[in-house]
């Protein structure tokens, strides 16, 4: 069946994708995420101490994210997405114990393996091929909206939980006994969440196994494995594949400089802890709409020219809003141009993995090229919330120096859009010109 007749199958078991691909990381990302000042008070925890967790976090998923592609090539992917959550959710178990820095330390390396090893590659491919070329834009559009949306509402819930603790009047808790006693509450939920998505995928996600040659020939393993090695080396010196993950890495750290929205409004604004959850909360619902129409967008004007256009004006909103967190009186200002940055960045992710299908990069080599982008594209989850951290906790303008901080990487990020953008012109050019002559 061709790619063309099998456009609707993205509607098929893309519920459940999204379900699992966004409840996968609810443990590790949404406690730390929508509830950030809760979670530093529970666990006794400094900006710059949780930012060196996530770092061990992203090393491990860095290791993980090519092997992982491999992995995913050769096993049923309901098997693999459903071991990977009731391992993630298992962890969970664990953070209910309350446990030290140093266990909170190994938890987020083993998270790392637990939401990336056997997952990640498998979700992109499966996504990539469920839609003809031309609605590329729009399956993954449809992925991260989806996944954003039950976002959304897990965490809307989450905010009930949360709001049952025992406040002082000031609307914060009193001591970290308090915050722990209502972050556990938010911790059983997401576990069971995770494991309710282990089942789905069980279920209902595709059993098929890849195709795999059945012949145990010397010859067949042999160009077997001449094939494996053959497609690494043609996408390890493809500069397209690294111009994507220059992408990715740019539009990812866009993605985590989210996660400290709800300190910035607590902190410059005296908001509630629970006032800063619902505004994070309130502004990740626009994920779904922007991720949406951002990939029906990018198949009408080219997602390489959607990217850098993108950048480019998340590069100017960050500067601005550096600019005018030394005016108290630009609230109303700051928080439009804060729910800006969350339409844009959501829709970067809703379109930045359409650009391998772009780039004409052969369905065969779909898990090589998504490992390496990959493996470049997230190391945010290394370097992006130590350093961040660092910069939070240096005092009175450390809010300044990170969002300009966020404005550079913008400005890097439009650069290689730029690049990829030509070098697909030119692609393109040189298929039409075939074209003319085989007529």
């Amino acid at each position: 069946m061709s790619r063309e007749s099998k456009v609707t199958s993205v509607f098929g078991h893309i519920l459940i994708i999204i379900l699992a691909g966004e409840l996968i990381f609810a443990l590790p990302f949404h406690l730390a995420r929508f509830f950030r000042p809760t979670f530093l008070q529970a666990f006794e925890l400094t900006n710059t101490q949780l930012g060196d967790i996530f770092a061990v976090y992203g090393v491990v998923a860095m290791l993980s994210y090519f092997p992982g592609g491999l992995i995913a090539d050769r096993y049923a992917p309901n098997r693999l997405m459903s071991y990977s959550l009731l391992a993630t959710a298992a962890g969970g178990l664990y953070l209910l114990s309350g446990p030290s820095h140093l266990g909170l330390t190994l938890l987020f390396g083993y998270w790392g393996a637990t939401t990336v090893l056997v997952f990640w590659a498998a979700m992109i491919k499966a996504t990539r091929l469920s839609a003809a070329p031309s609605r590329q834009g729009f399956a993954f559009g449809l992925l991260d909206g989806g996944r954003g949306l039950a976002a959304s509402l897990f965490a809307s819930v989450g905010i009930l939980l949360l709001s049952q603790g025992a406040f002082n009047p000031q609307g914060d808790f009193n001591n970290s006994h308090d915050a722990f006693n209502a972050m556990s509450s938010l911790i059983i939920y997401y576990t069971g969440l995770t494991v309710v998505a282990a089942v789905l995928t069980w279920l209902f996600v595709s059993a098929e196994r890849p195709e795999i040659d059945d012949s145990h020939s010397q010859t067949s393993q042999i160009a077997s494995h001449q094939s494996v090695w053959n497609t690494l080396r043609l996408t390890l010196v493809n500069p397209m594949v690294w111009l994507q993950g220059g992408v990715v890495v740019c539009a990812y750290c866009g993605y985590k400089a989210l996660d400290n929205y709800s300190l910035f409004v607590v902190q410059a604004f005296n908001w509630s802890q629970v006032e800063g959850a619902q505004f994070i909360t309130f502004a990740s619902y626009t994920r779904p709409v922007a991720a949406l129409a951002a990939g029906i967008l990018a198949d009408r004007l080219r997602t390489s020219r959607m990217t850098y256009i993108l950048f480019a004006f998340l590069g100017v909103v960050f500067v601005s809003i550096a600019w005018l967190t030394r005016f108290n009186s630009a609230v109303t200002v700051i928080l439009a141009m804060l729910l800006f940055t969350f339409i844009a960045v959501f829709a970067l992710r809703g379109i930045y993995f359409a650009l391998v299908d772009e780039s004409q990069i052969r369905m065969g080599a779909t898990g090589t090229a998504v490992g390496i982008i990959s493996v470049l594209g997230f190391t945010p989850d290394i370097f992006f919330a130590s350093i961040s951290g660092r910069m939070l906790d240096a005092g009175q303008h450390g809010f300044g120096y990170y969002f300009l901080f966020v404005a550079a990487i913008m400005f890097i990020g439009c650069l290689c859009a730029l690049l990829l953008a030509n070098k697909v012109n030119k692609l393109v050019s040189v298929s039409e010109t075939q074209l003319k002559i085989e007529r």
